[in-house]
């Protein structure tokens, strides 16, 4: 049976402001004076501040709509279960950290005690993430190396190492957290959109291959120096296979029986996960084996096995981070920062959308930012979310953050009573627990022959970020991976070129917008025209230079100072020259400036605006402002900034109506080179993600430059 399927088609006419106004009636809005906002940013009633104390613990929300008796046991069980995965992860996370494993479980604990009064998501469970993990472990090796002297920090004297590498990490994420609490505050979480997909998925599974290298010591039984910086996958890999003969067989061999095991059983709660009331907790039950089985053989001291060890039983008095950490780890704890509010958001993302309940960004960014601060304060490592463990968390039948509760209330429970039966578990165990878990985050090297044949640019980005986490280290990797996604939303036209102003222009920075805005689309222009001038109008053979294979234009000619005065005001491009002298064209025959983002627009900066104009007309390059506001263009009529060359229709009011203007324009035009697609097809782009989407034609490329 065929498919139905219906058209649709929008048509309409292609304006111009002028061509708009025309048709459409303006309608005046009434403005706020400044009195008026002032007064409205200053009045308190009781409907504002009962919105400001929702809007800051969310948990008054959704407590008061809780239904006892159909979510409390879901909460309970829930809570069980995520509580055992969190306790296990969170031992094993620690390793990645470069920490003792009990201060894992402070991660399972103390950030989920402040996240159930601010966080607006009711499903992700708060605690330790191997990315995390190990991006504070990269600090926490620089700082504490394995061999060597440490840092010349003062509040490291007279402490153990693993005092110090306490000190250092929970130093890295109270800083952590003051980036997120800051970024909260000051409403930036918007800044979670530069991270798309593809650039998460790539930097993901970067880190995955750094924690599966980063824990083949402890399922080999080496010794294996922390290593950290560019190449340093590189640089372990050769220790490791140096050592390769010295394996402990033991570890091995265990290691490899609790991997297929538990990725079996994981398959089959898969598979039957629709029968089971809760996933199999074989993290937990093998866990509980190799402790019993650990501690009846010795592995110890009869198989040289190294354990997990004295546990610190119950909590420390809470201590002030290290300020010389502070400077010494500031350029890796803002990516920290960044990449766990990213992956937490998105995590909670999908599951309010299933669950049809908002969240909200900047109130996350406060509530992972207090968790961190709060949890660093006692011990604690960076905190943000894992997809497994929220999964668990959800599918179990959670409901609200009081599974979290008590998942979070079971890690105190091991930590103050149970924590001494984990002593004898090998480290060899909790290494295959990391390695095993890192299943979705390694299968995401599917996506490349799926990316490369929907989107080969997003299989760049991919790869990019990829590629470089891995050999320059998840902090450089990440810079790389926005280095090439940025780089691959800058597009350019055949002759024509889009230039965003992103601020308001006014006398402070209308020549630093004049500068920009030559330098990012035409830097010879004005040169060019100057000596094609005044080669017609002199005849001169020393003003320009012979075009040849090598050398297309005398560059340092070009740079010169020249007088206009005289010249006519548009360029001829078609007048004759001297049959030895030939001066390149401009390739370039329109110009749009986007002033979506321009809200101010003063005397000086229309002077200046008007000159740059002229400049870009003077050599026959169409000139467009769209999206202008309509009291600025209001502003430029009183103020005279009309003429005989600059015109209302060089106004457009979107993006889009200038494109097709464009296209239209010069759909026949080749004389200058100039190639314009015709019968193209639309489709979407986005040029950053702080535009709207827009409707442009498909081959079309976009060169953007911020100032």
């Amino acid at each position: 049976m065929a498919t139905l399927r219906k058209q649709y088609a929008v048509s309409r006419y292609v304006y111009s402001e002028d061509s708009f106004g025309e048709d459409y009636e303006k309608v005046y809005r009434v403005r706020k004076t400044t009195l008026d906002h002032v007064k409205e940013y200053l009045t308190c009633d009781s409907k504002r501040a009962k919105n400001a104390v929702l809007s800051l613990l969310p948990i008054i929300g959704w407590m008061r709509i809780y239904r006892v008796r159909e979510w409390l046991l879901g909460d309970v069980v829930s809570g069980i279960s995520t509580g055992l995965i969190a306790i296990m992860q969170g031992l094993a996370f620690s390793l990645l950290a470069s920490l003792p494993p009990s201060y894992g479980l402070y991660t399972a604990f103390f950030p989920m005690l402040t996240y159930f009064f601010l966080g607006t998501s009711r499903h992700i469970s708060v605690g330790s993430f191997p990315v995390l993990s190990l991006m504070v472990g990269a600090v926490v090796t620089r700082l504490v190396p394995d061999e060597g002297p440490p840092a010349n920090i003062t509040g490291f004297e007279g402490l153990t190492q693993d005092q110090q590498r306490v000190l250092v990490a929970s130093s890295v994420t109270f800083l952590m957290g003051i980036f997120q609490l800051a970024m909260g505050v000051l409403q930036v979480g918007f800044i979670v959109v530069y991270l798309s997909d593809t650039l998460v998925s790539g930097f993901t599974t970067a880190a995955a291959v750094h924690i599966l290298v980063s824990q083949l010591k402890f399922v080999l039984g080496l010794t294996v120096p922390g290593i950290s910086g560019p190449l340093s996958i590189i640089y372990t890999l050769e220790k490791i296979f140096v050592q390769i003969t010295s394996t402990n067989i033991c570890d091995l061999v265990m290691s490899i029986l609790i991997m297929a095991m538990v990725f079996i059983v994981k398959e089959l709660n898969d598979i039957y996960k629709a029968k089971l009331p809760v996933p199999i907790p074989i993290e937990v039950i093998m866990t509980v084996i190799a402790c019993g089985v650990s501690y009846g053989f010795n592995f110890e001291k009869r198989y040289d096995v190294e354990i997990v060890g004295k546990m610190v039983s119950g909590y420390e008095p809470p201590m002030a981070p290290n300020v010389e950490v502070f400077q010494e780890s500031a350029v890796e704890a803002f990516p920290i920062a960044i990449v766990g509010f990213a992956v937490a958001f998105s995590v909670a993302k999908v599951y309010s959308i299933k669950h049809d309940y908002t969240i909200d960004g900047n109130q996350e960014l406060i509530a992972f930012g207090i968790s961190n601060i709060f949890g660093a304060s006692f011990r604690s490592f960076a905190a943000s979310t894992a997809l497994s463990r929220t999964a668990v968390q959800e599918s179990s039948g959670g409901k609200t953050q009081i599974a979290g509760l008590i998942s979070a209330m079971m890690a105190m429970i091991v930590t103050v009573a149970l924590g001494f039966l984990l002593e004898p578990l090998p480290r060899s165990v909790l290494g295959a627990l990391v390695i095993v878990n890192l299943k979705g985050m390694l299968m995401q090297f599917r996506e490349i022959p799926y990316l490369w044949r929907r989107d080969k640019t997003e299989c760049l980005v991919w790869l990019g970020t990829c590629l470089g986490a891995i050999l320059l280290g998840l902090d450089l990797g990440l810079v790389v991976g926005l280095g090439v996604e940025l780089l691959t939303v800058i597009f350019e036209p055949k002759g024509v070129k889009i230039f965003r102003i992103p601020s308001p222009i006014f006398f402070a920075n209308i020549e630093f917008f004049r500068d920009k805005l030559v330098e990012a689309v035409c830097t010879t222009c004005l040169p060019i025209f100057c000596r094609r001038m005044m080669t017609l109008q002199r005849g001169s053979r020393d003003l320009v230079c012979q075009t040849t294979e090598e050398s297309y234009m005398n560059m340092e000619e070009l740079d010169q100072p020249t007088d206009l005065k005289g010249f006519p005001f548009q360029m001829d491009w078609n007048a004759e020259l001297p049959s030895n002298v030939d001066v390149p064209r401009v390739d370039l025959h329109s110009l749009i400036l986007d002033f979506s983002a321009v809200s101010f627009l003063d005397i000086s900066a229309m002077k200046g605006l008007k000159m740059a104009l002229k400049e870009f007309i003077r050599i026959d390059v169409d000139v467009y402002i769209v999206a202008c506001d309509v009291y600025i263009v209001e502003k430029l009529h009183m103020c005279m900034f009309f003429d005989d060359e600059i015109l209302t229709s060089m106004f457009f009011p979107t993006l889009h109506d200038a494109m097709l203007h464009v296209l239209e324009k010069h759909k026949d035009d080749t004389k200058n080179g100039w190639v314009v697609r015709k019968n193209c097809s639309w489709t979407y782009y986005t040029i950053l993600p702080e535009l709207a989407w827009l409707l442009l034609p498909s081959g079309f490329k976009i060169t953007r430059q911020k100032i």
